[in-house]
């Protein structure tokens, strides 16, 4: 039997979504591979009503909350391809199973791609950060580092120098930061450190120090980060999906692909990388799938 939505990623953006549409009376399956790209991160913050909580336990009550809608199912597995056009999708799964439905919603996350640096994976989402709306209250007035080169460092830099007054940019490598850059970073005693990084010591994912290839080191309580991406899933890309400069999916204010019929959510869609921001656009790409499906005579 065709469904209305198949929703391929079952973390927040595909939750909310999920909901929306269950109160809407809309049949849906849930498509999730069970490995959220903040699996290690032990904490989720600024998101109202659940500050501090663990993200797994955001995720297992925003689940049991949409399994009481009868219309909504969840599916443990990876979807592989999705065939077909608007009102008529073939989504196809690993083991074999496969669903019809009339509208297709992406909500399947980014994949972070780790430098080779010792340490930074076992760090990552724990103490090297990358945002500090996130987690950047819980560092407050400690060292701190800015793992950045460029533009980009000295930007993330005066924001960071909010929380803490002990900040140092690592460039791991010579700064390609401008003349008058340097001068203001200065100016806010930030130190911009250039020797390579060898390594991260680190106690369980807690940084301790930066060991640099000279053998040399220094004391780190946080470092923020912002290592380059892809996307999760590479079904959109292969739909021909249109893409942004920045290596997220396209999509207009309605949460809608270039592609008739494919809706996306989340944080593959958006640089807005929190669960506040995944639980909005998955609610709207939810309401708005409803109100295509309506105005098509569905």
């Amino acid at each position: 039997m065709k469904k209305d939505v198949v929703i391929i990623g079952g973390s927040y953006a595909g939750l909310s979504a999920a909901m929306a549409l269950g109160r809407a009376i809309r049949t849906v399956v849930v498509i999730d591979s069970g490995k959220p790209c903040n699996s290690q991160t032990p904490h989720s913050h600024n998101f109202l009503t659940r500050d501090g909580s663990e993200p797994a336990e955001i995720a297992a009550l925003g689940k049991a909350q949409v399994m009481k809608y009868p219309t909504v199912r969840f599916v443990n597995g990876n979807a592989t391809t999705v065939t077909g056009e608007d009102l008529n999708f073939q989504v196809s799964l690993e083991d074999g199973q496969v669903f019809f439905s009339k509208k297709v919603l992406f909500a399947t996350g980014l994949k972070d791609l780790m430098p080779d640096i010792t340490g930074f994976s076992a760090c990552w989402g724990i103490s090297v950060i990358h945002c500090p709306y996130c987690h950047g209250y819980e560092y407050k007035g400690q060292n701190t580092g800015v793992l950045m080169n460029g533009a980009g460092a000295f930007e993330l830099a005066r924001m960071i120098k909010n929380w803490t007054d002990g900040l140092s940019v690592f460039t791991n490598g010579p700064a390609t930061l401008e003349i008058d850059q340097l001068q203001k970073l200065s100016e806010m005693n930030v130190q911009v450190e250039e020797r390579e990084i060898e390594r991260f010591d680190h106690q369980n994912g807690i940084l301790k120090n930066i060991v640099f290839k000279d053998g040399l080191s220094t004391q780190v309580d946080a470092l923020y980060a912002r290592p380059p991406f892809e996307q999760h899933c590479s079904i959109p890309n292969d739909l021909g999906c249109k893409m942004t400069g920045t290596g997220h999916i396209e999509v207009d204010e309605l949460q809608k692909s270039s592609i008739p019929g494919i809706y996306v959510a989340g944080d593959i869609a958006t640089m807005m990388r929190s669960v506040a921001s995944a639980v909005y656009t998955g609610n709207k790409a939810g309401a708005m799938i409803v109100h295509e499906l309506v105005a098509q005579g569905q």
